[in-house]
C-alpha cells in the first residue's frame, strides 16, 4: 500500500534499486505523507499532507501574535496543508526509483491564505470595539466575589452551628514531582529517552526548510533521522538540533539514503554526556505490543504519545510528491501511536525503552480535520524497522553512502494483487533482466511473476522493493513464481547497489 510520508498507504515493492520501466498505465496506490513538518511561508493555497515534520518559517524571526483580548484563548493555527513509470531495473541512473502512479504531493509549506504554515503562531482576531470579552470577565469576577461571599459566611454559619464535625478529606502524601515512576511505565521510558531526542531544524540555501526529529545513535555525536528531514539542507543548507534541555547545536549530514528514507547527521561540538537510546529487535516485535513514539508534532517539541503495534510488514512507499521526487519503499511497522507532520525521524519505543522503528509516515484521510486539506494522525502511522536503518546508518557513518540489495531485474509497479512481474522492457533500452545478475542466475525471465520471497506473500511490485530491502547484499532468499500459469521456485543471492544514483 501507499502512504504520505507521514500520510498515505504504499503499494507492493520490487528490486534492487529499481529503474522506471515504461509499461500500461495502471493507477498505483498513492504513496503515504511523510510526518515531517513543511515550511510555512511556501505559496498559499491547499495541499496534502507532507512527511513527519514540522514546516519551519524563512526566517530566524519569531512570529508575532496580534494583541488580544483578555481572557482570549490561545490555540496553534493548522494551515492547509505523478505518476511513476511502471517498472523499475537494476543498476540505472534514475535509481531510487520514482513513486508509483497517484502517489500524493509533499508540499514544502501552503495555507489557507493567512500564509500560515504548520507550527505557525496562532493569530488571534483584533479586539473589537464595545462590549468584548473584558465585560464578559468582569461580570464573571463580579459573580465570583459574591458568591465567595456568600459562600464565606454561610460556610461560617454551618460551622458555627456543627463545629463537631470532621473533615472528610484526605491529603496525598506523595504528589506531582515528588512520586517515583518505575522504570516500565510510560513517564519512566519518556523520562529516560527524551534527553536523548532532538527537534531537528533543516534549512536549504533557499531559505526553505521544516522541523522533524531525531535520535542520539553514539557517544560521538551521530543523530539517526528521515532523510525527507534533512534533505533541504543537504546541499549548502543549515542543520540544528535541539535537545529537550534547551542545548542547540549545528550539525552537519554524514549521510543519507532516499530510497530508504534514512539519513545521519553529526552534532559539531557534541557534549561528551551524550546517552544513545538502545536499540531493540525489530524481527521480535509482535503485533500488540505497546509503543511510545516521540516526536514535534505541529512543531510541538518533545511530545510523547503511546499506542500498539497495529501491524507488521506493511508494504509503504513514500513521496514528497515532486516532479523530482524518488520513492522511499519499506516493510513498516504500523502503529496507532499518534504521529503527525514533525514527528518524522522520530523513535518508536517498546515498554522497555528500546528503539524499535523510525516514525516515518502516515496514512490519512483527504481531510486533516482542521477544516483544511492537510493530514493528521488517524491511527494509522509507520515506522522503518530498527534492524533495517542500524544497518543503513551505520553504512552512511562508513561511508556515507547506503547499500542497497538488488535481484537485478526491472519490476512492474502496476497495482495489482497477483504478484510482482518482472517487465518484458527495461528502463533507457537496457536488458529487463540482468545479464549475469543475481535474478539471470537463479533463471529467472521477463514476465514471471514474483508471488513469494521466503515465507512473505508478494502482491505487487512495490512490496517486493520493501521486502528485498530488509535483507542484506548477499543474503540467499526463496523466491516463488508463476511462469505459463505453473508455480516454480528457485533460490537467489541477492546483489548490492551503492549509491542512490
Amino acid at each position: 500500500m501507499s502512504t504520505e510520508n507521514e500520510g498515505t498507504a504504499v503499494p507492493p515493492a520490487p528490486s534492487a534499486p529499481p529503474v522506471p520501466v515504461e509499461s500500461p498505465a495502471a493507477p498505483a496506490q498513492p504513496a503515504v505523507p511523510r510526518p515531517e513538518q513543511p515550511p510555512s511561508h511556501a505559496p498559499a493555497g491547499p495541499r496534502p499532507l507532507d512527511g513527519f515534520g514540522q514546516a519551519a518559517a524563512p526566517t530566524d524571526a519569531p512570529h508575532q501574535a496580534a494583541p488580544q483580548d483578555p481572557g482570549a484563548a490561545h490555540g496553534p493555527h493548522a494551515a492547509h496543508g505523478p505518476a511513476a513509470p511502471q517498472g523499475y531495473s537494476a543498476p540505472d541512473a534514475s535509481w531510487p526509483p520514482p513513486p508509483p502512479p497517484g502517489t500524493p504531493s509533499y508540499g514544502s509549506g501552503g495555507g489557507d491564505g493567512s500564509g500560515g504554515g504548520w507550527g505557525s503562531s496562532y493569530q488571534p482576531p483584533a479586539p473589537k470595539p464595545g462590549r468584548g470579552r473584558g465585560g464578559v470577565v468582569a461580570a464573571l469576577l463580579v459573580a465570583a466575589l459574591v458568591a465567595g461571599g456568600l459562600g464565606g459566611g454561610l460556610g461560617y454559619t454551618l460551622a458555627k452551628n456543627n463545629d463537631e464535625s470532621g473533615s472528610t478529606t484526605v491529603s496525598a502524601s506523595d504528589t506531582g514531582g515528588s512520586v517515583k515512576r518505575d522504570a516500565g511505565t510510560v513517564a519512566g521510558v519518556a523520562a529516560k529517552a527524551l534527553p536523548s531526542t532532538v527537534t531537528i531544524q533543516a534549512e536549504g540555501s533557499n531559505g526553505e526548510g521544516g522541523t522533524g526529529t531525531g535520535f542520539v545513535f553514539d557517544k560521538q555525536g551521530h543523530i539517526v533521522t528521515n532523510n525527507h528531514v534533512v534533505a533541504e539542507a543537504v546541499d549548502g543548507g543549515r542543520l540544528s538540533a535541539t535537545f529537550p534541555s534547551g542545548k542547540k547545536y549545528a550539525a552537519e549530514v554524514v549521510g543519507h539514503a532516499q530510497g530508504y528514507d534514512v539519513a545521519v547527521i553529526k552534532l559539531e561540538n557534541a557534549p561528551s554526556d551524550l546517552k544513545p537510546l538502545a536499540l531493540g529487535d525489530s524481527d521480535k516485535v509482535a503485533v500488540g505490543d505497546s509503543t511510545i513514539a516521540i516526536g514535534a508534532p505541529f512543531g510541538l517539541s518533545d511530545t510523547v504519545t503511546t499506542g500498539i503495534i497495529s501491524a507488521k510488514n506493511r508494504p509503504v512507499a513514500s513521496s514528497d510528491g515532486s516532479a523530482s521526487s524518488k520513492a522511499s519503499y519499506m516493510s513498516a511497522l504500523q502503529t496507532d501511536a499518534s504521529i503527525n507532520p514533525g514527528n518524522s525521524g522520530g523513535p518508536l519505543l517498546d515498554a522497555q525503552g528500546n528503539v524499535i522503528g523510525i516514525n516515518s509516515a502516515i496514512q490519512s484521510t483527504g481531510n486533516g480535520g482542521f477544516g483544511t486539506g492537510q493530514a493528521g494522525s488517524i491511527g494509522l502511522g509507520f515506522a522503518i524497522p530498527i534492524n533495517q536503518a542500524e544497518f543503513v546508518a551505520k553504512q552512511l557513518i562508513k561511508t556515507g553512502k547506503p547499500v542497497y540489495a538488488k535481484i537485478g531485474a526491472s519490476v512492474s509497479l502496476e497495482e495489482t494483487t497477483n504478484g510482482a512481474k518482472l517487465t518484458e522492457q527495461g528502463a533507457g533500452g537496457s536488458e529487463p533482466v540482468e545479464q549475469g545478475g543475481p535474478a539471470a542466475d537463479a533463471g529467472l525471465k521477463p514476465g514471471d511473476v514474483i508471488t513469494k520471497l521466503d515465507d512473505r506473500v508478494i502482491d505487487s511490485g512495490p512490496t517486493l522493493i520493501g521486502e528485498i530491502w530488509t535483507h542484506k547484499p548477499g543474503d540467499k532468499v526463496t523466491v516463488t513464481y508463476e511462469r505459463g500459469g505453473k508455480e516454480r521456485t528457485t533460490e537467489l543471492t541477492l546483489g548490492s547497489k551503492i549509491g542512490d544514483d
